[in-house]
């Protein structure tokens, strides 16, 4: 009797099919026979393909210059002391910002269309005030046009877009010189409305910002929107200017004091603070939970990263074969380069601890041998079962 018999997922069926016309023109005729036929099986069926997911960092690790020379496409390295000192990024500091104290110390306002002047001549209350005394100085100023002049009584238009307070007080007087006798002029800004600078994203208060004649830094900015929100990437904010945007840690300006990181903001500034949704990481593999990490505004390690997960799954996991997984977006032909870490040493702790991770980073903890060879024994008991109950149908047949 020949019989054929077919069997999805890992198991090989010319194999099987092969070991099964062997059965076929068997004469088992013991209960030993019967007994060891279905090991028999399993064991032919060794060269298959096993079940589940697997990752093999392999024996031998790269280092950087061998990757080179291999051209290869994925790099693998142990995770040691030596790699992690190389691979640490540089810490911000506590610093001044020069430049920025220049700026402030020379900065100075330029009226533009739609503010409110206050023209004050002294002596003359009928010129100061002309709507009258009972009315706030933003409701009886003088308001830029937008072709940028006032009007003012005796001298007509004056241009004053583009000019500083000074500049005003200096034309004036001087045009009012010609119906007043030394007049004593003074100018100032009673509403600031025509430059503004704009903060949206991850804060408590986003909005506009008036530029005034008082400096208006990133960090002022960022203290009078109240503050960042509990999803804020504050380590990549965005400063748009004149089309151009520039990324701006406020961890390293708050949180350390590098006061390079701030910025004098201006007129049509945005500056977007980023929720910290692309701050994920993935941690996959034989962990009791796997799933999708956020990193927080500190950073994380692997420790904390494994730690999220549940850790290692003691019954399943092979503490060798702990694998960080980054893509690699340099110019190398090297598409990731992948970190091992050996958790079978105590000391392997602290490593894991120190290791940075970074957004994107795949966290993956292989099986152990054992656990693999314990999926493909479930997916064959099943069959073992049905050799050995056609087994004992052709012996029936054969004595019948």
């Amino acid at each position: 009797m020949l019989i054929i018999l077919f069997v999805p997922g890992v198991l090989n069926g010319f194999l099987l099919s092969f070991h099964i016309k062997i059965i076929a023109n068997m004469k088992i005729t013991n209960k030993k026979s019967k007994f060891l036929l279905p090991f028999i099986m399993l064991f032919s069926l060794s060269g298959c393909v096993l079940p589940g997911q697997h990752f093999d960092g392999g024996s031998e690790l790269k280092n950087q210059e061998q990757v080179d020379n291999q051209q290869s496409n994925v790099a693998v390295y142990g995770l040691t002391p030596q790699l992690l000192r190389e691979m640490a990024s540089p810490e911000p500091n506590a610093l001044s910002n020069p430049a920025l104290d220049a700026q402030i110390a020379q900065y100075e306002y330029f009226v533009g269309a739609a503010d409110i002047l206050n023209v004050t001549i002294w002596d003359h209350p009928e010129l100061t005030i002309p709507a009258g005394s009972y009315r706030s100085a933003a409701d009886s100023g003088n308001w830029v046009r937008a072709d940028g002049q006032i009007f003012y009584p005796y001298i007509g238009f004056v241009h004053v877009a583009g000019k500083s307070v000074g500049e005003i007080r200096q034309e004036m007087a001087s045009r009012l010189a010609k119906f007043i006798e030394s007049p004593q002029v003074d100018v100032n800004v009673a509403n600031f409305r025509s430059q503004k600078t704009y903060i949206t994203g991850e804060v408590l208060k986003p909005g506009s910002q008036a530029i005034t004649n008082v400096p208006l830094t990133l960090l002022d900015a960022i203290n009078q929107a109240g503050g960042l929100q509990a999803d804020a990437d504050w380590r990549n904010v965005v400063l748009s200017r004149n089309g151009k945007d520039e990324i701006i840690s406020l961890y390293a300006l708050m949180q350390k004091g590098d006061l390079t990181q701030n910025r004098l903001l201006q007129s049509g500034d945005i500056v977007h603070v980023p929720r910290n949704d692309g701050q994920k990481v993935f941690v996959m593999g034989e962990v009791l939970q796997p799933k999708t990490v956020k990193i927080d505004r500190a950073g994380m390690s692997l420790t904390e990263a494994l730690s999220e997960a549940g850790g290692l799954n003691q019954l399943t996991a092979n503490a060798t074969g702990v694998f960080v997984i980054r893509s690699n977006h340099d110019d190398s032909d090297t598409l990731a380069n992948v970190y091992q870490l050996d958790m079978t040493d105590p000391t392997s702790m602290i490593l894991g601890t120190d290791f940075e991770i970074q957004p994107y980073d795949i966290v993956y903890v292989t099986a152990a041998p054992i656990s693999r060879w314990d999926r493909v024994v479930r997916q064959l008991v099943p069959t073992i079962a049905g050799v050995s109950n056609i087994t004992e149908t052709i012996t029936r047949v054969r004595a019948w």
